[in-house]
């Protein structure tokens, strides 16, 4: 029925011939439009009901309780279904390190939460199967864990602002009982608010998507990041980093690059650091990391993510 209608909308208000360029990148845009955004309304009322059940003071309070190995595949998993974004990024960081979270955890929650949203998790399942949708949740949470890990050993905690160590927030709060009618409400509002802060995102990256789709030339995309292309990978991530935009708005650039031929590991190095590796992410963290960590945290991450894309260039043949 989505296809219909943007055919209608294309070909018949539009007048627009088949086959031609602008057709398909309209096309392509009001299809996926339409398309996301019942997803995304659907998916986020879900994710809200489970959400409902893990406030931050509980998700602190669970791991603070954890420690190596354990605690990174816990804080990578809670990531997943949590909230966090560039905007909660210094208050959850603070209350996690304050509670006694260590470092080494804190690092996978931060890595996990943008990287495998709960949304892309589910849109990359609807658009392209289950079994590409495992290789992105499998994939995300070894960056998060190993990541973690990582930083853990290294002992980094010198390298935090002093002033996060002193700050007091007090005891985990008691949490309110909840009612199934109470949760219900929280996720139609959340579900409003997730849509006015992403709408933007989401139509910005359909546009791009929708551009690529009909305009990209096959072989400029292929000649620098085909399968041919040892550096496709590393360019993929340089591309990725200053961009800014969740995991929900990259999943049509994903689809249009797939689409001309890019390989998965290749799109998937591309959306995870655009999502993990954001400049204006990493500007809010140095409020309360030091320079050194900061590198030290995207040296890491911007590795495993190339790695993870190789792997599957290779696995993928």
């Amino acid at each position: 029925m989505l296809q219909a209608l943007a055919d209608y909308i294309v070909y018949r208000l539009f007048n627009l011939a088949h086959g031609t360029r602008l057709a398909e990148a309209l096309n392509f845009f009001i299809y996926d439009s339409v398309k996301i955004f019942i997803m995304l309304a659907v998916i986020i009322f879900i994710v809200s009901v489970i959400r409902s059940f893990f406030p931050p003071e509980r998700t602190r309070a669970i791991l603070s309780r954890r420690h190596e190995y354990k605690g990174n595949l816990l804080a990578s998993l809670l990531g997943i279904v949590t909230p966090f974004c560039s905007c909660s990024a210094v208050p959850v960081f603070i209350g996690f390190v304050e509670s006694g979270v260590p470092l080494g955890v804190t690092f996978s929650f931060l890595i996990s939460s943008p990287m495998v949203n709960e949304v892309a998790l589910v849109m990359l399942w609807g658009m392209f199967g289950w079994k590409i949708a495992l290789i992105y949740i499998a994939s995300g949470l070894a960056v998060a864990v190993g990541g973690g890990l990582v930083i853990g050993r290294l002992h980094l905690e010198r390298e935090v602002e002093d002033y996060v160590y002193e700050i007091k927030l007090g005891e985990t709060a008691t949490l309110a009982t909840l009612t199934w009618q109470d949760r219900v409400n929280y996720a139609r509002g959340y579900v409003k608010e997730i849509l006015k802060r992403v709408w933007l995102f989401v139509l910005i990256g359909i546009g791009i998507g929708g551009f690529i789709h009909g305009y990209a030339p096959e072989t400029l995309l292929l000649r620098y990041a085909g399968p041919g292309n040892l550096l496709a990978v590393p360019v993929a991530v340089a591309i990725g980093v200053p961009l800014y935009s969740n995991a929900a708005g990259t999943i049509p650039i994903v689809q249009a690059l797939m689409e001309k031929g890019m390989s998965l590991g290749t799109v998937l190095a591309f959306m995870m650091s655009v999502t993990a590796l954001s400049l204006p992410e990493m500007i809010i963290l140095r409020k309360v990391l030091k320079p050194r960590l900061i590198a030290i945290f995207i040296g890491i991450i911007t590795v495993a993510i190339m790695l993870v894309g190789y792997l599957f260039n290779i696995i993928l043949g």
